[in-house]
């Protein structure tokens, strides 16, 4: 080195030892002058490959560009003025070292490059450019020295030394500090870039290098969130490559690759396998040899793959950021460690300390910088795989055939988009501790070694030993979550029914039995959750202890080995420090394991079901047909998979062009079957299908549905009975106006499946199916000349046409009220399989919108049909009042939370113990220090004569107050986890109470789902997340706290600083809660939307293909998803931006610190400053969880303040009124009265019953009746005073029901409601929730509701199991079991609300046979719908419009000629 500089290369004496330190010229010339360059020309490969693929158009050259490429150039004029001054002195036989020539020539050509790089750039569309900032930067940061050294050295001689290269290092110097100015600045968006449409594009994209390294880009949307609450429209569109549909094709197109690969594979090795045969015909050992190979090729496509190709380049960059912060993590120790033996050399010259300090602070920044880019990268890899399976998954549940669809439900399907692609996400987020933290721990244990020597395997062991503590604590806690989560499941189930039945539980007084089953579930629930609170706290002792007990063991078996080891501040602090760094990888390894584990699970689920059979798009041909025909089908056999038996045999079937077909059949013999078929949504085993035109269409059994059908304008329409559900005149009208010979449709070849007969003359032909096969086929009148099974339909059916028609005439507000008709249970098109009701209104309503071209409102038809599925009784509105939305929008909760309802929680736990948990946290914090202090006071104990004395002393009160402070922890957590429990009690508790004392009319215009919503998700909450993030908030808040405490005392400087630092500290807080809760409440808003859509799709899938609607149903899905990501992304930023800012007030307290006991150096001993400078070291984490924290709990106490408002809402008037109750026997006559009685649904609304005056004598069978709407279901309801009299009284046996408890009244009055509702649970349970009666009693009231043979049939008999809602029993034997239900109780008064759609007439006629009979002298009130069941009652009760019109015997009002008279002549009674 001498000879090529000319001079020495390093100087110690000169550059060390010294006050005033300088380099060397040498150094100076080589070392400083080449680093940026050699970095310049190592990253220049990798960049160059990045721009070659990342081009986004070329920007103009603007000033800017211009300015920077002239500096450039000058810049390299003046390195090679340099370069030909050397020469020039050669010319002149001064020889300069060969330094003078290399140097220049090297900066030169490095700037040139720099110069021509800024050129590229912008051809290549980069506007701002990180490599070149960091280059500017370094070359600056390099020339500092000689700038300082050359002032120096002319200032000590008093003249110019080589004033050629003096002049021009300081032009050199000003050059570039003005190309690092000019470089952070960014150029103008690049032309011919996609031009970017969205009114609100992420300004990530076009954001500067700074801008980026700090998130500072994101700091306008945290001010607008804190000005007021974020909206949808404030946030920003997604980056492009973060679409769905960008990111789903990608994924779909690595998935498809691998499966052809797979299949590739599978055809190349059956074929290697014939030809082995067709060559070899002995057994040779080649054969045996081809079977093996075979084994190894045949294996599946992995899903894995896929993912790996499509999103694992993006995600190695991140692993790259993860590797250099792992290693910068480790040189803080090491500078503590020279700055405590800085302190301890007191003749050490100042700037040694300034330089550790600022090394410290500068280590620190660049950790916070990268670490936060790496996690940026992870989160948007995890957010992208989220997308990318949800996509796939979405794409594949179109087009999987019904066997694949049943081997797995709805739920079960929804699962894998949310919980499956939820767990790669939460994986990939840490998946990097796989290879960091074993690196880590390594590092980190070389380290300490080297400090403590072997005595670090005792502190490992305790590590290690606590691995399998940990691990047990978490299986344990996993299992009992499942448990909890069984507990939770059949609690909101039972919810679910009782939300779903109230009504009924109101009108039977059942609510206490129910109350009880629920409560009973919860004490269970929270049992377990008691459970593992002890586990929690137990596993928090560890967590706070591991350190402390790895130190003291460390320690002690240090100091005890050899009494030569001397525990000085140096070893204890930094060793501390280390042991801190090893605590977090030593807990994440198990967790990262058990989440690879769990996610595997998930991979396996998913790629099994995307590899599902899909649908066979050519199973049904659309070539030409015969001439003049739509359909045929010839000798067709269809299953609905292929394992299972065929459910059509032997199809033939030729349908003319323009026909109107019918298929008739019993229940159950393949009529939807044969619409399925020919929509090609069954298997096809054998025959062939060829259908005339493409467009199907299926309609439902809904209106809505057929209205969709018809606009559809296909050529053939296939319309599985539409007429069931609808009243019959309301038939004949869709009959007429639609699908008969003169309709809508006529012309247009139709294939009807119907019940109904009287339709039938009026088709073209009739098919007959009888199981599976078509019997006959033929015209109306060809079919009943031949007298076979049609004739036969045709005398069991025609019964169903004498079914009466309450209603004459038909308003057209009254055709929207009757609501898409009392919904039937209805059967999807192409399962079989019953449908949620409520998914698959949405789901039609949302299909009607896309397919209607014109003229229907969704919004006004679906706020009405709310209207009807509740109360098929609900009067017309007014027309003033349409507008008026009958379900209230859900209201979410915007800005701060109020201090109110922290109150409330703190209440719920109670206040007491609320103060217990601050005390005991101020108590565990004090012991925390004290130990720590005790460290430092340790460290400083003299050495004398090589040893230090009192340690076992030392050791022992060091181990006292570290055991105590675990001690405390572990009661702290475990009173905490107490109380929340206790606060979880008591507010489900008093929700569930208000829940079951709320008026009918509160259920009637809320949702379910919104009630459902504050049992399960609001619960939940409180439960399980609510105490554990106080438990964080209160542990991050007590360190950060004492932290500040220690470094105060150590050096009281510090003060000065807190006071700006907190303000930082604050201000970014605010901000940050502000948006990041508003962001939450967004993204949990638009996820929702998500899964029910994906439901919906399932179970309407077939409907969805019919109609050739799956494309657009997959753009649906797919904004819906970048919906929800709008608010994730940001979500995610937002935590970075938060983490850069307060971890850099964090880096601001370690350089305070640092800097403050260089300053304060001679009155601080070693030892404190290894506390405070330590303790600064651990602050920033908490810092960073205390916001964390704060806001996760602001956004979670919301709950609180939800259940609240849900435990606070009206109720019905009391149970039972004590000193008020009715005689026993009350009523013994069952006499009826209403005194001048109105009554109206609910506020503002208008009244349905106006001033009724009636008096019905005891044992009088009276029949009510009138048009929909008259108010028939409302005297019911007044009856048993879910409605409550607006003025008037009803009077039962001269006592006024108004007056009594709600249960004394409705536990006395019988009812057979319209809708048979039942609740899962036992046969028994449903008869008699309350365990009142007998078994003899019970078998008499099955054996008269004619239900003991089905009973006695089951094995389980009265504890025969009914499924959710009695799915597995007929309608039919439901509603005999409701009967059942009246003939138990038996009371005075019955009243039979019949139902409205034709259920069997078999059930109907037992029925009323059996009311007849055991209820012979009880007052009986029935509403009518079939004028026959009342003819023979003793008097009639007719309604119109909310009052009596006519009150008299069936035969005077025949005689009156009057509103009854015309019903019962359209009935044909009369």
């Amino acid at each position: 080195m001498e000879v090529f500089c000319g001079s020495r290369f390093w100087d110690s004496n000169l550059s060390i030892h010294t006050d005033n330190p300088d380099l060397t010229p040498c150094f100076q010339n080589t070392i400083l002058a080449w680093i940026p360059g050699i970095y310049l020309w190592s990253a220049l490969p990798f960049y160059l490959l990045y721009l070659k693929h990342n081009k986004r158009g070329y920007i103009v050259l603007s000033v800017l560009s211009r300015f920077k490429t002239l500096l450039g150039a000058l810049l390299w004029c003046v390195s090679w003025a340099d370069l030909f001054y050397s020469f020039h002195e050669l010319l002149q036989d001064r020889t300069p070292p060969p330094v003078y020539f290399v140097t220049p020539l090297v900066v030169g050509i490095t700037v040139l490059l720099a110069t021509l790089l800024i050129q590229y750039e912008r051809l290549r569309g980069v506007q701002s450019s990180g490599v070149l900032i960091i280059f500017w930067f370094l070359s600056v940061l390099c020339a500092v020295g000689p700038f300082r050294s050359k002032i120096m050295t002319t200032t000590a001689q008093g003249h110019v030394n080589e004033r050629f290269r003096f002049t021009t290092f300081y032009i050199y110097f000003a050059l570039i500090i003005i190309e690092l100015i000019l470089s952070c600045f960014k150029e103008k968006p690049p032309f011919f870039s996609p031009v970017n449409t969205n009114p609100n594009p992420c300004p990530e994209s076009t954001s500067g290098f700074l801008s980026r390294l700090t998130f500072w880009w994101f700091t306008s949307l945290a001010i607008l969130g804190y000005k007021r609450p974020l909206e949808d429209k404030d946030l920003w569109s997604l980056n492009e490559e973060d679409t769905s549909k960008i990111i789903v094709q990608q994924l779909s197109r690595e998935w498809d690759k691998e499966k052809a690969e797979c299949k590739q594979k599978e055809d190349v090795t059956y074929m290697k396998k014939s030809n082995y045969v067709l060559n070899h015909v002995g057994d040779g050992p080649e054969e045996a040899e081809v079977l093996i190979r075979d084994k190894q090729h045949n294996r599946k496509p992995s899903f894995l793959k896929a993912m790996i190709r499509t999103f694992g380049p993006y995600f190695l960059i991140g692993s790259f950021f993860k590797l250099i912060q792992d290693l910068l993590s480790f040189v803080n120790p090491q500078l503590l460690s020279v700055l405590i033996s800085f302190i301890k050399n007191k003749d050490a010259p100042a700037w040694w300390g300034f330089l550790i300090a600022a090394l410290m602070f500068i280590c620190a920044v660049l950790q916070t910088l990268i670490l936060h880019q790496h996690f940026q990268y992870c989160f948007v890899t995890g957010m992208r795989l989220r997308t990318g399976i949800t996509g796939v998954i979405y794409r594949k549940s179109l087009v999987i055939t019904n066997s694949a669809k049943r081997s797995s439900t709805v739920g079960e399907i929804v699962n894998l988009m949310s919980v499956d692609a939820q767990r790669f996400m939460d994986l990939v987020t840490f998946l990097n501790m796989l290879w960091s933290a074993p690196l880590q721990i390594f590092l980190a244990l070389y380290f300490l070694w080297q400090t403590l020597g072997p005595s670090v395997l005792a502190g490992v062991a305790v590590m290690v030993l606590l691995i399998p503590f940990n691990s047990a604590i978490a299986m344990k806690t996993r299992a009992f979550q499942v448990e909890q989560m069984r507990h939770k499941d059949s609690r909101i189930k039972l919810m679910n029914e009782i939300l779903g039945g109230i009504k009924v539980l109101k009108l039977y007084a059942w609510e206490p039995s129910f109350s009880e089953k629920v409560l009973e579930i919860r004490k269970n629930e929270l049992q377990v959750l008691k459970k593992s609170a002890y586990l929690n706290s137990l596993s928090n002792f560890a967590w706070v202890s591991a350190p402390f007990l790895v130190a003291l063991t460390t320690f002690a078996v240090y100091v005890s080995v050899d009494e030569k080891n001397i525990l000085d501040a140096e070893k204890a602090f930094v060793s501390l420090s280390l042991f801190n760094i090893l605590k977090f990888p030593l807990s994440m390894l198990p967790q990262v394991i058990g989440n690879i584990a769990q996610a595997s699970v998930s991979l396996k689920r998913i790629q099994q079901f995307l590899s599902h059979d899909e649908l066979d798009p050519k199973c049904v041909e659309t070539k030409v047909i015969a001439p003049g025909n739509a359909i045929s089908v010839t000798n067709g056999t269809f299953s609905w998979g292929k394992e299972l038996k065929p459910s059509l045999k032997d199809i033939n079937l030729l349908v003319p062009s323009g026909a109107l077909v019918a298929i008739v059949g019993h229940v159950g013999c393949g009529k939807s079957s044969l619409v399925s078929a020919l929509l090609g949504e069954m298997e096809k085993l054998e025959g062939e299908v060829a259908v005339k035109g493409i467009n199907l269409s299926g309609g439902q059994r809904q209106r809505v549905s057929l209205a969709r059908a018809v606009y559809s304008s296909s050529d053939i329409y296939l319309l599985d009975d539409p007429l069931s559900a609808v009243d019959s005149h309301v038939a004949k009208h869709i009959f007429d106006k639609v699908i008969g010979p003169e309709g809508a449709l006529k012309g247009k070849t139709r294939i009807l499946v119907t019940h109904g007969i009287s339709f039938l003359p009026q088709v073209d032909h009739i098919v007959v199916l009888v199981d599976g096969k078509i019997s006959e086929m033929g015209s109306y009148q060809d079919l009943l000349k031949q007298n076979k099974a049609f004739a036969e339909f045709l005398r069991n059916y025609a019964l169903d046409e004498d079914i009466e028609e309450d209603e004459s005439t038909m308003l057209e507000e009254e055709e929207v009220l009757l609501a898409e008709d009392t919904l039937s249970i209805h059967t999807d098109l192409a399962d079989n399989e019953p449908v949620t009701n409520e998914v698959r209104k949405q789901f039609l309503r949302q299909l009607s919108v896309i397919s209607s071209e014109g003229g229907e409102c969704p919004n006004k038809m679906s706020t009405k049909r709310r209207v009807c599925e509740k109360k098929p009784a609900e009067p017309p509105l007014p027309r003033k009042n349409l507008s008026e939305k009958l379900i209230q929008a859900e209201t979410t909760e915007t800005g701060t939370v109020k201090l109110s309802v922290f109150w409330q929680y703190m209440k719920a736990v109670s206040p007491v113990l609320s103060l217990v948990i601050c005390f005991l946290y101020c108590c565990q914090n004090a012991v925390a220090i004290g130990a720590n202090v005790w460290l430092s006071d340790w460290t400083n104990e003299p050495v004398i004569n090589g040893t230090q004395h009192n340690t076992t002393m030392r050791i022992g009160v060091y181990a006292a107050l570290g055991l105590l402070q675990g001690l405390i922890v572990l009661i702290c957590s475990f009173t905490l986890a107490m109380g929340g429990i206790n606060a979880a009690r008591t507010l489900h508790a008093a929700l569930l109470e208000n829940k079951f004392h709320t008026p009918q009319s509160f259920y009637d215009t809320t949702p379910t789902g919104r009630i459902i919503n504050r049992f399960s998700k609001d619960i939940y909450v409180i439960d399980e997340v609510i105490p554990p993030t106080i438990l964080m908030f209160l542990g991050t808040f007590f360190t950060s706290l004492s932290t500040m405490i220690v470094i105060i005392a150590s050096t009281p400087l510090f003060t000065v600083v807190i006071i700006p630092l907190a303000v930082l500290y604050f201000f970014v807080q605010r901000f940050y809660v502000a948006t990041s809760r508003q962001l939450k409440r967004l993204e949990s808003v638009s996820r929702s939307p998500i899964y029910s859509h994906f439901s919906e799709t399932v179970s309407g899938a077939s409907v969805i293909r019919a109609y050739r609607r799956v494309k657009s149903f997959v753009d649906i899905s797919d904004t819906k998803i970048d919906e929800n990501l709008k608010s994730y992304y940001p979500g995610i930023v937002s935590n970075r931006w938060l983490g850069i800012r307060v971890e850099f007030v964090g880096n601001c307290i370690v350089l305070f610190a640092a800097l403050f006991a260089v300053i304060g150096k001679n009155s601080l001993n070693a030892g404190l400053v290894g506390l405070s400078v330590s303790y600064a070291l651990q602050v920033t984490m908490s810092l960073n969880w205390m916001v964390r924290m704060a806001s996760e709990l602001e956004t979670n106490i919301v709950a609180v303040e939800r259940i609240k408002e849900y435990s606070e809402t009206e109720t019905e008037a009391p149970w039972i009124i004590e000193g008020k109750s009715p005689p026993e026997d009350w009523p013994s006559k069952g006499e009826l009265e209403f005194v001048n009685y109105s009554v109206r649904y609910r506020k503002g609304l208008d009244l349905v019953l106006k001033g009724l005056n009636l008096h019905v004598h005891g044992g009088e069978k009276i029949g009510i009746v009138g048009r929909t709407g008259a108010g028939k279901s409302s005297m019911t309801l007044c009856l048993f005073r879910i409605l409550e009299a607006i003025k008037g009284e009803i009077k039962i046996d001269g006592v006024k029901i108004s007056e009594i408890g709600l249960h004394d009244l409705r536990s006395r009055l019988t009812i057979i409601p319209q809708d048979p509702v039942l609740f899962s649970g036992t046969l028994r349970m449903n008869l008699d929730p309350f365990n009142k009666y007998s078994d003899e009693e019970i078998w008499k009231a099955l054996e008269l509701s004619h239900l003991k043979r089905f009973v006695s049939s089951q094995p389980s008999m009265l504890d025969y199991e009914c499924s959710e809602g009695g799915e597995n029993l007929s309608v039919g034997q439901r509603q005999l079991i409701c009967l059942a239900r009246a003939l138990l109780r038996k009371t005075r008064i019955l009243v039979l609300d019949e139902a409205t759609a034709a259920v069997d007439l078999e059930t109907d006629d037992l029925i009323q046979m059996t009311i007849r009979t055991q209820f012979e002298d009880c007052t009986v009130l029935t509403i009518a719908h079939r004028l026959n069941t009342i003819m023979d009652y003793t008097r009639v009760l007719v309604l119109d419009n909310g009052t009596i019109a006519e009150f008299d015997t069936p035969a005077s009002l025949i005689a009156a000629k009057g509103i009854f008279y015309s019903m019962a002549k359209d009935a044909g009674l009369a």
